[in-house]
Order: C-alpha cells, then structure tokens, then sequence
C-alpha cells in the first residue's frame, strides 16, 4: 500500500504572506556557534530584537534548550512563549518543519531531514533533527516525513505551485548528491503541492565557507507575490557576488512559474557595505526577511541602503509596516532574520 503524500491528500505550503497562526523561533543556546559567552549574549539580544518585533503582529513561540527558560526569559517580552525542548542550534527556519494548509481548516507539516546543513563537521545536530517533530506535538498537526534532505531555508514558494530551489544545496554533497533532479522535484511536489521547481545554479559567495548553508535561496531570491520575485544584487564589481547576481538574475528572468508567468524580477540591491571586521566579503542581503500579519520584518545593516531596500519592500507588501531590526550579529553567525524564523499559516 502506497503511503499518502501530502499533496495527494490536498495540502500545499502558502506562500509567507498568507495569515499566520505563530511564528516560531528557537533561542541560541552555548555551541560552536556561539563560542564565547560575549558572543552568546549578542546573539540572544539580537535574536530576541526579533521575537520582540514580531509579537507586536502575531504570537510568537520561543524554543529555549532543556533547563533555559529563566535565561531566556531575561532577553524576550512576556508576550513571547517559551517552550522548552533540547536543542543545538537557533535556526528555526532550518530545523522546524514548513507547515502546509489543505484549504478545508487542516493544518500539516512536512518534516524534512535536517543533518546540519550537510553534515559540516562544526554542527551538531542530534536534537535539532527532532524539532520539527516536537513542533509537529506541541500543534497538533499531522506530520509528513520526508526522505529529502533539507532545510526550510533552501525552498521558497509562490502559494500557487512554484518552488525555488538551488543545485548546490538540493544536489550537494552531504544532502542529496546521489538524487536525480527529477527525483528532488517529486520529492518536493509531493511535499509541498507545488508543480513547478525554478532551479538556481547556486547561491552568495560566502554561504560556502566553514559556517555557510552552501547555497540556500532565501538570501538571494524570494516571491513577493505570483509571478513576482525580488532579486538580491551586488553593484560592485569589486565583490565576488557581482557576476554571481548577474547569472542568477538572468536564470530567473528567463523562467516562468506553474501557471505559466514570465516572472517580474525587481533587483534589490545589497548594502554598501563590502567585507566585514576579519577582511571576508559579507553576505548581508535584503532579501531575508521575514513577513508576518500585518508586517515586514527586514534585515537593517546600518547602511546608507536600508531605506532604500524598506521603500522597495513597502511597495511589494502593500499594508504591511516595514519593521527594520538590526541584522548584522545574525549574520555575523550565519543566516539571517528569515533564517531564525518560521511561519505556521493559519488554516
């Protein structure tokens, strides 16, 4: 007897903009990550800058490590839940599940196997590949396990059956390099219920050092709206990610979505900005924000470019205020403010 898959039974993942139940979250807790007890602190107000911001628009559920609730309770608002659940990472968007709808009031969940970004040698991730899991009891939800190594930061979705992927993270080495295309995209679809996979050749130049996902999309490219995509771009020709841009741009430019919609790419361009404190060219993008009920939550660098990228971001999100929140410790440890965070849609 064949298992059912969720798109069998009628559910698909909305696209972020659709109303949320919660957002969910996880607290760093002390690991390779976060070496030091300075860096741990910045972190965990910087991450809390972020639960703080999106509880003003919708409920937020914090998972703090076994025996941390105390701790984190010193840095988030009363308003944030804090559930406790071992834990070795704070990348909600990675470890959680990516919950779907059925448009009949069910809610479900996909739960892809998360072995820390590929097996680095850095990451630990004995407890955080049973997140989705925990999240899956806490809701109530069924849960889809799937075969497909992933993170929810690897895929984003229209809503309406496109799905965006890269090779690097979807085919790479310590993921899926024994998979066919065909095969991830079956996988994908029957998980997903989209129709559609947009593959991008890679990702930004710096998600491949000791730290980096290897390629997620969520840094270089996210729909906005069916048929519309916003584009990360690097202006100067003087940063590796100029030419890397260049390619992924005219990939998307020249695709077209499930229902058969050349897509509208709007360039959003990366802070000015250009290597951080140890000389290595950054990664911060506009890209990776977060859209809540009511809300745009985007990564602010102090950068002459912020304004510019909120402007850009109000007239793609029409209604929703744009909440800039200080970004540059996330990324100093990897990801961003859509990396830390995780949409569970309203049914």
């Amino acid at each position: 007897m064949t298992t059912p898959t969720p798109a069998s039974l009628g559910y698909r993942m909305p696209a972020e903009w659709h109303p949320h139940e919660r957002t969910w979250m996880a607290f760093p807790t002390p690991n390779p990550t976060f070496e030091t007890p300075e860096q741990l602190h910045a972190a965990r107000q910087a991450w809390a800058a972020v639960a703080d911001t999106v509880v003003r628009y919708e409920p937020v559920t914090l998972i703090v490590n076994t025996g941390e609730t105390a701790e984190a309770r010193k840095y988030v608002s009363e308003q944030v839940e804090i559930v406790e659940r071992p834990l070795n990472d704070a990348w909600m968007r990675d470890i959680g599940p990516s919950f779907l709808i059925d448009g009949q009031g069910s809610v479900a969940a996909a739960d892809w196997i998360f072995n820390g970004w590929g097996a680095q040698s850095w990451a630990r991730w004995d407890k955080d590949e049973h997140i989705a899991e925990h999240i899956g009891e806490l809701t109530g939800v069924r849960r889809f396990a799937s075969r497909l190594i992933n993170e929810g930061g690897g895929i984003h979705v229209d809503g309406e059956g496109t799905v965006l992927v890269t090779e690097t993270v979807q085919l790479g080495e310590g993921r899926n390099a024994d998979w066919t295309k065909e095969e991830v995209e079956a996988e994908l679809h029957a998980h997903l219920g989209t129709t559609k996979a947009i593959w991008l050749p890679r990702g930004l130049t710096r998600d491949y050092d000791e730290f980096g996902t290897r390629g997620h999309i969520d840094i270089v490219a996210s729909f906005v709206r069916p048929g519309v995509v916003l584009a990360h771009v690097q202006p100067d020709p003087a940063h590796p990610d100029h030419a890397v841009c260049q390619e992924l741009v005219a990939v998307l430019r020249a695709s077209t979505d499930a229902r058969g919609r050349q897509l509208e790419v709007i360039e959003l361009p990366a802070p000015t900005v250009l290597l951080d404190e140890d000389g290595e060219p950054v990664d911060y993008s506009y890209i990776n924000h977060y859209v809540a009920n009511g809300a745009v939550v985007l990564c602010a660098f102090d950068d002459p470019r912020d304004q510019q990228a909120a402007a850009v971001l109000a007239e793609a999100y029409p209604g929703r205020t744009v909440e800039l929140v200080d970004a540059r410790e996330i990324f100093a440890n990897g990801g961003g403010i859509h990396c830390i965070t995780q949409q569970q849609p309203r049914a």
